[in-house]
């Protein structure tokens, strides 16, 4: 007989009270650097807002009130392949077309805490009810109250594989898949290695370029952006060159200091969303510090990063292979690295393109209404061959 599904079971996140006051006396003892007079975020994270920042973590950010609210979503944890990984599940009021969403690097399920409503119950949010979604949405190893692997890292391959088996352990034989940032990666191996389980992919980015063909055989939009593509990791991917080749040296810094934590974060949320600069056009200090005290208090930025080194290993030949199931993107427009619709439609089978008109990479949390709408317009056609 085959071996029994292992069994979720229900988890709340409750933080014990000496962590928070820990938290606080090293926010209180930051020693700061110095920074040359108006570098503002010239050369990273800007010193004044930092300072500002900390003092608000340390003396009027409410935790408490934070995790419960995110506890009001219903969160379980269950084994899988070794690990204990958590997510959120949240079912729709009547069968609906399963959903499995996947974060990226530097969040957790935290991105799409905004968007969950509008997705399972979208006849209260003035959208039609036909196009509820039952919805997935676990912490990779290594991220938020996912366990964190305490040898290889695991791969984009890797955590598909895991969704694959979550799918399962819930019951859903067919569903569709989402994601972006690192999350793109995942959904796209989900698409490439259960072409029979998944009927639909929805990803936010192409993901960096990676092409060991001809250079003749692109277009000259698609050579255009990987050209721009290499541009922008030359001045702004010192980060991930830093997670690929040697994350622990990083990790004791990070793990240590809450204030440099939130440095190496809150760069990343103002640089990749659509703010204008304003990191707080696009999130609230209590939105951008919930983020960061997840990774604090889980101590899980040196495994998350870990990743990036996991998925550099990833041979050329995975790169290469074509997505054949239909695939939809969703390019807002305060996004980092925009591919071409040539280079989408070269790559996998590109059925729906759109570049909504506000958000950035962090569209489920920036803009949920509109990262709704384009979910439900993309996955209509397909709800079907997963509820029929």
């Amino acid at each position: 007989m085959p071996d029994a599904l292992p069994r979720p079971e229900q988890f709340t996140p409750q933080t014990a009270p000496a962590a928070l006051e820990d938290l606080r006396a090293r926010l209180r003892a930051t020693r700061w650097p110095d920074a040359p007079e108006d570098a503002g975020w010239s050369l990273g994270t800007d010193l004044a807002y930092l300072r500002e920042l900390v003092a608000y973590w340390a003396d009027e950010f409410d935790w408490p009130a934070q995790e419960a609210a995110l506890a009001r979503l219903p969160h379980f944890r269950v084994p899988l392949g070794g690990l204990g990984i958590h997510f959120v599940h949240v079912r729709a009021a009547a069968p609906a077309l399963p959903l499995v969403l996947s974060h990226g690097w530097p969040d957790s399920f935290w991105r799409y805490a905004k968007v969950i409503p509008l997705l399972t119950d979208p006849g209260a949010h003035g959208a039609d009810p036909a196009d509820a979604f039952d919805v997935v949405v676990p912490d990779m190893p290594g991220y938020g109250y996912s366990d964190r692997p305490t040898g290889t890292p695991l791969d984009s391959i890797g955590v598909a594989g895991l969704w694959a088996e979550l799918m399962d352990v819930l019951g859903y034989e067919r569903f569709g898949a989402a994601g972006g940032d690192m999350g793109s990666h995942v959904s796209r191996y989900l698409a490439l290695d259960h072409p029979d389980r998944v009927v639909a992919v929805h990803r936010t980015d192409g993901g960096l370029p990676v092409f060991t063909g001809d250079p003749a055989d692109l277009t000259p939009e698609e050579s255009a952006w990987i050209e721009s593509a290499a541009a922008w990791g030359a001045t702004e991917g010192a980060y991930a060159s830093m997670h690929r080749t040697k994350p622990q040296t990083a990790a004791f810094g990070l793990n240590d200091s809450p204030a440099g934590l939130a440095a190496w974060i809150v760069e990343k949320l103002r640089g990749w969303s659509d703010c204008d600069g304003d990191v707080e056009r696009s999130f609230t200090k209590d939105e951008i510090l919930t983020n960061v005290t997840l990774y604090w208090l889980t101590g899980t930025i040196g495994s998350s990063m870990r990743m990036y080194r996991a998925n550099a290993a990833i041979p050329p030949t995975q790169h290469a292979r074509r997505v054949e199931v239909p695939s939809g993107f969703s390019l807002f427009q305060g996004d980092v690295v925009r591919p071409p619709r040539a280079w989408l439609e070269r790559t996998t089978n590109a059925v729906r393109v759109t570049e909504p008109p506000r958000g950035g990479h962090f569209a489920p949390f920036e803009e949920p209404e509109l990262y709704a709408q384009e979910l439900r317009a993309f996955f209509r056609p397909y709800r079907a061959a997963a509820t029929g």
